[in-house]
């Protein structure tokens, strides 16, 4: 029969993959079929595989069909792993091309007798929110199963609801006053509460049902101030005003104002996580009040923890247009000019912090007010910000644990911006670099090299002062083997490569090669080889493929090398392009077209059928393309010249 079905698809003009796709649906409907309820339940957890093998429309929707059959006739376990299926495969739904059938069939179930089987069934619709938005039927059904006397039941309508308002406007609409008086009436329990409070942070589809919302949520963190009810309706109300965008600068005024009076550390901490998701998404709403009001909170907090989570906000702010704000909105006068330092005292207090994480928010704050304020009395925070990096390097760059290179990684980041808006700081944050390569720990030194290759890209002014120390610490690096020398390796020679400017020197080629002979794999010296394609040092990544053609154990393999050999002779062969000599530019063109067309040639018997290397391919015919353009240019120039 699965032949049969397989001949007829090949003869529709099915290709391949549809006929094992199809072949692989007929396996798991025989399982669905079968009496014995583990090999129905194990058909069933296979289908999420199956749709991202097999992503297309036409088997999505025969097994959504067959699975809703399950659904329908099946027990709640069957019905309960229908239910996760659908929500592992939430993105595939979209596909289903026969909606209305798939929810007739779930449908049908919400008028059993079991409650726990009409709850599974509101979780499944609300799975489905996204493709049934405007469905009244599952609207009556959600509305009426919040009245339900079953706890799981009212749960379930509880999710549904939510997944509805935020796919529905006139769900959320019709369902906002429901949603209130079960907040707002005593019989409902303090945890159902709990968990109808965020169903409101969906009431954003228009202004009115908004505002609505947030009144009620003004009354409930009045009504109700114990600390699990203001942790959700603060946060329900941060949601709230994220995604209606209009009373986002009274939230903020808000959540300072609990995050200050507040004496509890919980309500703290969710204040401070709520200011970083608004800090992230609107900074240009915070005004000069509000981070100054936060600066305060954070010099008089006693808590190491909540001051790190206060910095957290205050560095992202520092790095938008909120800052430029902080400082440029002062009127002048005494009073305001000092209390507008406010964030630079805290910054400068907090970069020499015995906790990494506040040093390293403080660097990244002075980091952020140097680089975006020109004004000349805030030019003396360079030299804090340059001190507070360098002492941060030091203590993290000898320290491998996560922690430290997670520190590490912003200071890096710092230096990096620091030296691209103020260039005169360069010299000493390199040569403070250099110094620190020597004796930091492996892990830390292929992060500083990262950081010292984005500066010599940024200024290749300072590129010829890095290449003795960095050729010194290659040799020293070279005689060891281990995986972190040899990524090591190629972070040194990625930095040599952009402080040479395209033109290394025979030492240098010597020094590489003979390193690589010592202590290097195979692999270590093709990612050296690219990293000197990608940065135009093409004899010398010519001379590495070449000594790797033997080194590989694969015809497909060795033909790539040498088309990435060839390729790399032909860009050789264009650096020595000059101006204004045409016949000398048509010989190094012939040349690279000779190189091209060799190349070409072995990228193509590189090519297999599992990787037919197209890309690659059309890339460099367009190359060869252009190539050959230019040189018709130059002899048609001659001609009309002659």
């Amino acid at each position: 029969m699965a032949a049969s079905a397989k001949s007829f698809l090949a003869d529709a003009g099915y290709g391949e993959q549809e006929l094992d796709a199809n072949s692989a649906l007929m396996e798991l409907d025989k399982g669905l079929r079968s009496g014995k309820l583990g090999e129905q339940c194990e058909a069933v957890v296979r289908f999420p595989r199956l749709f991202q093998k097999y992503p297309f429309p036409i088997l999505i929707n025969s097994a959504f069909l067959k699975l809703a059959d399950v659904f329908r006739v099946g027990n709640n376990f069957l019905r309960l792993c229908v239910l996760k299926v659908t929500q592992q495969s939430e993105k595939h739904l979209e596909k289903i091309l026969n909606v209305d059938e798939f929810v007739k069939r779930v449908f049908s179930v919400i008028h059993s007798n079991d409650p726990v089987a009409r709850a599974i069934t509101l979780r499944m619709l609300g799975s489905m929110a996204s493709i049934i938005p405007e469905r009244k039927n599952a609207h009556h059904s959600i509305r009426q199963s919040l009245d339900s006397h079953d706890n799981v039941e009212v749960e379930a309508a509880i999710f549904a609801a939510a997944n509805f308002s935020a796919q529905s406007k006139d769900f959320a609409a019709g369902i906002c006053n429901k949603i209130s008086e079960m907040i707002q009436g005593l019989a409902t329990p303090v945890d159902l509460k709990l968990k109808l409070i965020p169903i409101l942070q969906h009431m954003h589809h228009d202004a009115s049902l908004a505002s609505s919302s947030r009144q009620l949520l003004q009354q409930l963190v009045t009504s109700y101030p114990s600390t699990k009810m203001v942790i959700v309706t603060l946060h329900t109300f941060t949601l709230l005003a994220a995604s209606s965008l209009v009373d986002i600068p009274k939230q903020i005024q808000l959540l300072l104002q609990y995050l200050k009076n507040d004496p509890r550390k919980a309500v703290k901490r969710l204040a401070i996580q709520d200011l970083k998701l608004l800090a992230n998404k609107t900074p240009h709403t915070w005004s000069r009040e509000n981070i100054q009001a936060l600066c305060e909170s954070a010099l008089h907090t006693p808590y190491d923890s909540l001051k790190l989570g206060m910095l957290s906000v205050l560095s992202t702010l520092s790095g938008t247009i909120a800052i430029k704000q902080y400082f440029s909105s002062a009127p002048g006068t005494a009073a305001t000019t000092a209390r507008s330092f406010d964030l630079v005292k805290l910054a400068q207090e907090c970069c020499y912090h015995n906790n990494r994480g506040i040093a390293a928010h403080g660097v990244r704050i002075l980091t952020n007010i140097s680089a975006s304020c020109q004004e000349k009395d805030l030019l003396p925070l360079e030299q804090d910000a340059v001190f507070g990096l360098e002492a941060l390097l030091v203590l993290c760059s000898q320290d491998d644990s996560p922690g430290a290179q997670a520190t590490l990684k912003i200071t890096l980041t710092c230096m990096v911006k620091l030296v691209k808006c103020r260039p005169h700081l360069s010299q000493s944050v390199v040569e403070s670099l250099l110094t620190q390569l020597h004796s930091a720990q492996d892990a830390a030194r292929i992060l500083m090299c990262h950081c010292l290759a984005a500066i010599a890209m940024q200024l290749p002014v300072l590129a010829d002062g890095m290449l003795g120390d960095l050729m010194d610490l290659y040799k020293l690096i070279g005689r060891s083997a281990t995986d972190k020398k040899q990524e090591l390796l190629v972070s040194l020679a990625t930095v040599i490569f952009v402080s040479s400017q395209k033109a290394l020197s025979s030492e240098v080629k010597t020094v590489i090669k003979q390193q690589l002979e010592n202590a290097s794999n195979g692999w270590t010296a093709y990612r050296i080889a690219r990293q000197a394609s990608r940065m135009g040092n093409h004899d010398m990544a010519r001379e590495l493929y070449q000594s790797l053609l033997t080194q590989v154990a694969s015809e497909h393999f060795y033909f790539w090398l040498n088309s990435l050999k060839e390729f790399s002779h032909a860009e050789q062969c264009l650096t020595g392009l000059q101006e204004d000599n045409y016949s000398s530019a048509l010989s190094c063109i012939a040349e690279a077209l000779k190189s091209y067309h060799k190349g070409i040639a072995s990228l193509t018997a590189a090519s297999t059928p599992l990787n037919p290397l197209s890309f690659q391919c059309g890339f460099v015919k367009l190359r060869i393309d252009l190539l050959q353009a230019f040189s018709q240019l130059i002899c048609t120039c001659n001609s009309l010249k002659t």
